[in-house]
């Protein structure tokens, strides 16, 4: 690991648990919303990424939506958030226990808003519950469909069963986003030379309505030509 490398750790590691202890302050979906949105450009500027939002006029200012994007690398919430950085739509990030407990990222994916997703059987009752009772409060749902990071070479990988019944259950229309550049080699790269000036590029797709029938993955590919 690089000096450079070395030093973003440190500098994510602290701007990661300063911004999980502010957002341990407030109940306010509005301010958690800003402080995860300041916390997102941060950690992009200091390793000098910018996102560009391709369809960007197919991103809704408003609403209740279960968010799909595909996950390759540990900065796509961030990419995410600045990409609805200009809208009003505030969403429960939905997390796997390794997350709640991790060292690093523990204490903001606590604060965040998130629901913890463990797939032991006899709890999955419970995520559901938590899952309508935010919607119920005015969220919507952001959730990464493939269920882990994408660690292949191919664009996409099979989607896990829950991502449509969760749209069904609150009926909630959904939101597919796609991050078009791979984001892993990005961060990997922005970690080797800290001179160099990146872009992602998310794109926006076209809502899909929670009745439609079909397979969402399927959909999500025809959506992106994937």
């Amino acid at each position: 690991m690089t000096f450079h490398a070395v030093k973003q750790a440190i500098y994510g590691l602290y701007l990661t648990n300063s911004y999980g202890l502010r957002l341990s302050r407030t109940k306010d979906p509005i301010e958690k919303k800003r402080l995860r949105k300041v916390y997102s450009s941060k950690q992009l500027e200091a390793l000098n990424i910018t996102v560009k939002i391709e369809n960007e006029h197919k991103l809704p200012k408003q609403g209740q939506y279960l968010l799909v994007c595909n996950h390759r690398s540990v900065i796509d919430p961030p990419l995410i958030e600045t990409a609805l950085a200009d809208t009003n739509i505030y969403g429960l990030w939905v997390s796997k226990k390794e997350l709640y407990n991790s060292f690093f990222f523990g204490l903001f994916v606590r604060n965040a808003g998130s629901i913890l997703l463990d797939r032991d059987q006899g709890k999955m009752s419970g995520f559901f519950a938590e899952i309508k009772s935010g919607v119920k409060q005015g969220a919507s749902i952001f959730i990464f469909p493939e269920g882990t990071r994408n660690k292949t070479e191919m664009p996409l990988v099979t989607f896990k069963e829950g991502s449509r019944i969760i749209a069904m259950k609150n009926r909630l229309p959904i939101l597919p986003l796609y991050i078009r550049t791979n984001a892993d080699k990005v961060l990997k790269n922005a970690l080797k030379d800290k001179s160099l000036n990146q872009q992602v590029d998310i794109e926006i797709g076209d809502i899909l309505d929670y009745r439609q029938k079909g397979d969402l993955e399927e959909a999500y590919r025809k959506t992106f030509g994937i």
